[in-house]
Formats: C-alpha cells, sequence, structure tokens
C-alpha cells in the first residue's frame, strides 16, 4: 500500500507539474470539447498493476474516494485523466468505479498524458 501511495503521490506531482504550463506548450487546442466514454478508474492501481473492471470496483472506489488519482480509459483506447473545474471529481466518480460512463470536457494532452478537464457526466 507504500508503494501505490508513493507511485500516486508522484503521478499527481507530475501531472501537476505537466498541468501547470499547458498554457504555454498546449499540443491541443485548449477549448477542444471531447466526449469519451469508457471505464472509471482508479489511476494508481491501473497504471502500477492494471488493476480495471468490476472484480476491482469496490478497491477503485475506495481508492478513488481517498483522493487517489481518478481516470476513464476510454472506448477509443486511449486513458484520460478526469478533473472538474479545477478540483477534483472524485466524490462524484467514485460510485461509478469500475462502471462505463460518458464524460464531456475539454482536452488537453501533453507528453503522452491525456486530461479532460470541466468533466461532466452525460446522462
Amino acid at each position: 500500500m507504500k508503494k501505490l501511495v508513493a507511485l500516486s503521490v508522484a503521478f499527481a506531482v507530475g501531472l501537476i507539474m505537466a498541468w501547470s504550463v499547458q498554457a504555454e506548450d498546449q499540443k491541443t487546442d485548449a477549448s477542444a470539447q471531447v466526449t469519451v466514454k469508457g471505464e472509471v478508474l482508479d489511476m494508481a492501481c491501473y497504471l502500477d498493476h492494471g488493476a480495471h473492471g468490476e472484480k476491482h470496483a469496490q478497491c477503485a472506489a475506495t481508492c478513488i474516494e481517498s483522493g487517489l488519482p481518478v481516470g476513464i480509459k476510454g472506448e477509443d483506447g486511449k486513458t484520460y485523466l478526469l478533473i472538474g473545474e479545477h478540483k477534483p471529481l472524485n466524490k462524484t466518480l467514485a460510485e461509478y468505479a469500475g462502471k462505463t460512463i460518458t464524460v464531456k470536457g475539454k482536452l488537453a494532452t501533453r507528453d503522452g498524458i491525456n486530461l479532460i478537464s470541466n468533466a461532466e457526466i452525460q446522462k
């Protein structure tokens, strides 16, 4: 668990640093709106050991609720980090861990990391 937390913290710090310079070095149009359908992931377990799906849903919900990064594995094969309007969406997304949802928001991509900000769940 300590390794997982350390990995998550390192990932989050790296992501925040990359995101903070987004306006200067943006590779995608900052106003690009996207809609992505896919599975809600606990990014720490997914990146660390590939955990996903219904078998991992309860663990993912616990990790997401505790503040670890949350993302979505899109049907397009890409994985996206999800955030709200400059705030986490963990409390909202935890109940969807391991489930398929559709989100809409602004796409940003840098150094191979995909981010959907201002993410909203589409009903």
